[in-house]
């Protein structure tokens, strides 16, 4: 059974002021009340237990026991194909997935975390030297700045400078998330891509949960409405999100429950990607290499779309454009084709999955299963 802590309202403002406060109150929470993983009281911060590839594995042994006892997550952000990339963490508090993604961009790559609590901020450079001694480096990847990742200008990080960007469960704490997309989109390169998990509501969020410090701490309190991601995403320059995976969340404490009501949350991970105007394209024929590794058989792109090596797929317009545009480009072939795209919402054709919720029902489902990319199995 978890602890659970008196509710403690945030006070009734508006506006700045209040951003302020939630600012305040969430820098508090994980710098001062949180201590390790275990002081969470839900498990909205918490990365459920996955098969990982072995060079995921590997790569996170080697990371300090400190940091990954400070780490409060709620998915894994390592996208594919990261060899000499440039990649900026949206609120990368004691620094782990950053130290993990280190070894994965190589030394010629490079990776910056920005966290507003010091604390963390802290602890996460306390350690570059044991990291960098230990991944055999001459000189440090990594860099950790304190700031806020709705104003990324005032740390210094300039316009089309990184090439994926990552967060994982952090931009549901910040109370303003279309100015987080927004930079988020300026600072990434043309063909460039955010990969985040986060925590989602299945509805738009009541003053009292909204206000609530324990669940703003939580990850609750700021969730998103799922489809106000699409919305916003798109507002500020972004293709439709790809959804790629979705875990449920649950509740131990009885007296947030009765405050939350008929309300469920979802931690998802979704894949935005920045494409250049200039990148036109139609339904397509893909056809992948096989040349990513780790993925030499079969990439598992999102919920809709897994693609084998060697098999060609059928797509649509912005799927084709997301390839051509992206790092992914060199590893597919890109056909223009008439034929009916997966994902289409043509007669016949196989809807797209943009619902967290709904992918959560599918692999609850008993019997088969269907796999991403719409293959079977049991």
């Amino acid at each position: 059974m978890v602890w659970c802590q008196t509710p403690v309202p945030l006070s009734c403002c508006s506006g700045g002021p209040l951003r302020d406060q939630i600012h305040r109150e969430v820098q508090d929470y994980y710098g001062k009340e949180l201590q390790k993983s275990e002081d969470l009281k839900t498990n909205a911060c918490v990365t459920l237990a996955r098969p990982l590839p072995k060079v995921v594995r590997d790569a996170l042994e080697r990371v300090h026991e400190e940091v990954v006892a400070r780490y409060y997550g709620c998915g894994l952000v390592i996208p594919e194909s990261l060899e000499s990339c440039r990649i900026l963490d949206l609120g990368s508090g004691s620094g782990r997935d950053c130290y993990l993604l280190s070894q994965l961009v190589g030394e010629r790559g490079h990776v910056t975390g920005i966290d507003m609590t010091k604390d963390q901020v802290e602890l996460a450079k306390k350690h570059i030297s044991y990291h960098m001694d230990k991944f055999g480096y001459q000189k440090p990847n990594v860099e950790f700045l304190q700031g806020y990742i709705e104003k990324l200008s005032d740390a210094g990080l300039a316009d089309k400078s990184y090439d994926i960007i990552i967060s994982n469960c952090v931009i549901n704490l910040a109370p303003d998330k279309r100015a987080v997309l927004r930079e988020a989109y300026r600072v990434l390169k043309p063909g460039g891509e955010i990969y985040f998990s986060d925590v989602y509501a299945s509805q738009r969020l009541s003053e009292t949960i909204r206000k609530h410090r324990v669940l703003w701490g939580e990850c609750l309190a700021g969730a998103l409405y799922w489809e106000d991601l699409y919305s916003i995403a798109k507002e500020v320059g972004f293709k439709t999100p790809c959804l790629v995976s979705a875990s449920p969340i649950t509740i131990g404490c009885k007296e947030l429950e009765n405050i939350i009501g008929d309300c469920c949350f979802v931690s998802a991970t979704f894949r935005l990607f920045k494409v250049p105007d200039s990148s036109q394209a139609g339904p397509s024929q893909v056809t992948y290499s096989g040349g990513i590794v780790g993925h030499e058989r079969e990439l598992v792109f999102d919920a809709n779309f897994t693609f084998k090596k060697g098999e060609a797929v059928a797509v649509d317009a912005e799927m084709a454009a997301i390839l051509q545009s992206s790092r992914f480009a060199k590893e597919f072939l890109v056909q223009a084709s008439t034929a009916t795209p997966q994902g289409c919402c043509c007669k016949g054709a196989k809807k797209k999955i943009c619902n967290p919720f709904e992918l959560l029902d599918q692999l609850a489902a008993p019997g088969p299963a269907c796999c991403p990319g719409g293959t079977c199995g049991p």
